[in-house]
């Protein structure tokens, strides 16, 4: 039996250890990860936060823990807004001191919402993006294993720095890579064109890679408000949903073909759009770079750059597109936007 002074010791030896682990905030957003089974059986977000960590026992164990409820969303019904006020929240929390962040959210849109918020945030302190495929009603549900990994990912020392990271099936990826890449399997999320910067093993994180990131970032508070188009090419498309655009939208990303092609009849409608607003030219394949001057018939990369359209390089149309948006949101010029994107 334990003396009293023994206890005494005990409890303040374990509350010296736990004031040593770093400080890592979970931030709730929705998704299938926070879900439940509604009145007609299908999944609806309703778990807190808290909810998600007491799920996990023994998650206190790798850092000390706060819980924010942010938002209750599908990962579809988040807005850019929602990002870009959860990215000021998250630098406001790293000037105070908390360690690192796990953001838990809907699938849907985790390749969307990662980029962008790595754009937006400022911070050293790492931000690991996290949810599930699968709903805690459903056998084999893998949020907890995702928010355990997420975790030991935030607090780890060597995650300072990387910005933001999208972590699933123990895989850490980069925001500027990742692409949701199944619609229900667990391992959905792949970096196509340079594979994981690590994994989780035995609790730590181990990165293999690691990736720059671009020295400018986007400045908040966005300042006006920018709606992007998104077209994509596809065979035999006669270009009818480019008219007009530009009286409707402030700038245009073109999913094209390969290594940046689009049909023959729409290379003068894309000339006259891109003398009125910014038209960025991405490769609708998943994993590749826009060429500049390999090919050079109407339509392809050489002859687009041409006329005046942007180079996306290796972001994907999705990713180009917020890249987009929030640099006409923040008021950045056309030269400020060409150089943006040379530099990602």
């Amino acid at each position: 039996m334990p003396t009293t002074a023994a206890t005494a010791a005990a409890e303040a030896t374990a509350a010296d250890t736990r004031e040593a682990l770093p400080s890592v905030l979970i931030v709730s957003l929705g998704g299938t990860i926070a879900m439940t089974a509604g009145p007609d059986g299908g999944a609806v977000p309703r778990l807190t936060a808290a909810d998600l960590v007491a799920a996990v026992p023994g998650l206190d164990r790798y850092a000390r823990l706060e819980v924010l409820d942010f938002r209750q969303q599908p990962g579809a019904s988040l807005l850019i807004e929602d990002v870009a006020e959860l990215a000021r929240e998250l630098d406001s929390r790293a000037a105070q001191g908390t360690a690192g962040f796990v953001v838990t959210q809907g699938t849907d849109t985790i390749e969307e919402t990662a980029y962008l918020l790595d754009l937006l945030y400022t911070g050293r302190p790492p931000v690991v993006v996290t949810g599930a495929m699968r709903n805690p009603s459903l056998a084999g549900a893998d949020g907890p294993a995702n928010l355990l990994a997420a975790v030991q990912s935030a607090a780890a020392a060597e995650a300072a720095g990387l910005g933001c990271v999208v972590l699933f099936a123990d895989a850490v990826h980069a925001a500027s890579l990742v692409r949701k890449v199944h619609s229900t399997g667990i391992t959905a999320f792949a970096s196509p064109d340079a594979g994981p910067l690590g994994q989780v093993v035995e609790g730590e994180l181990r990165l293999l890679l690691t990736v720059r990131r671009a020295p400018a970032r986007v400045a908040l508070p966005f300042t006006r408000q920018a709606r992007v188009a998104l077209i994509p090419a596809a065979l035999g498309d006669d270009g009818e949903l480019l008219a007009g655009l530009e009286g409707r939208f402030d700038g245009v990303v073109i999913a094209a073909f390969g290594a940046g092609h689009v049909p023959q009849g729409w290379v003068a409608r894309l000339e006259r759009l891109a003398a009125a607003v910014p038209v960025v030219l991405a490769s609708r394949t998943g994993a590749g770079p826009v060429l500049s001057r390999t090919y050079a018939f109407p339509g392809s990369e050489h002859d687009l750059l041409s006329r005046g359209l942007i180079s996306a390089g290796r972001l994907d149309p999705l990713k180009a597109r917020l890249l987009l948006t929030a640099l006409l949101r923040a008021e950045v010029g056309h030269d400020g936007i060409v150089a943006a994107f040379a530099q990602r």
